[in-house]
């Protein structure tokens, strides 16, 4: 048991840890689920895990790629079981704040979210998965660690992801000729 360990019972520790990821977390979790309420109980599904599999951390990587590992596997079963269940939500009315005093600034700044949000979702799990956590600022080591794949197949699925990701996005900004 570390120093840390010893001072800090598993709650304090996970309510610490939540304080720090969280906001990774909801974004991670967003990335995967398009729906606003399966989307927070994929959140709590990873905080409750992450809160279960505490006692078996042992420091052999960081906290923050602990708590993205299990993000990871608890968002790509949570893909997995929908998908099964083949349901699709009925509307997508997750907030996004405004982050300019520019009305028209914020509303463009929103649409290129959802729409990369969209585009992300979009995306088959495997590139999605890399996508994701490479938008959290996660190296490829990280990412390979976390996914359970090599360094090399992150960049592979990274650089498919990009292609796929410009042709989505690419396509929904072509206008038709008026000619």
């Amino acid at each position: 048991m570390n120093p840390r360990e010893s001072r800090e019972s598993r709650d304090d520790r996970c309510v610490r840890m939540l304080s720090e990821h969280d906001g990774a977390i909801r974004r991670l979790s967003a990335g995967y689920e398009r729906d606003p309420s399966r989307r927070q109980d994929l959140v709590q599904d990873i905080w409750l895990a992450v809160w279960q599999a505490l006692p078996r951390f042992r420091n052999d990587c960081s906290e923050r790629t602990f708590v993205f590992r299990i993000a990871h596997n608890r968002a790509v079963s949570h893909i997995q079981h929908w998908q099964r269940r083949r349901t699709d939500p009925l509307d997508d009315d997750a907030p996004v704040a405004a982050q300019s005093p520019d009305p028209e600034h914020a509303l463009s700044q929103q649409q290129r979210r959802e729409r990369l949000q969209a585009a992300v979702q979009g995306l088959p799990l495997g590139l999605r998965q890399v996508v994701v956590l490479t938008l959290e600022g996660l190296s490829n080591a990280d990412v390979a660690e976390i996914a359970g794949i090599s360094e090399n197949n992150v960049a592979v699925r990274m650089t498919r992801a990009r292609a796929e990701l410009t042709r989505l996005l690419g396509a929904g900004e072509r206008q038709p000729s008026h000619g």
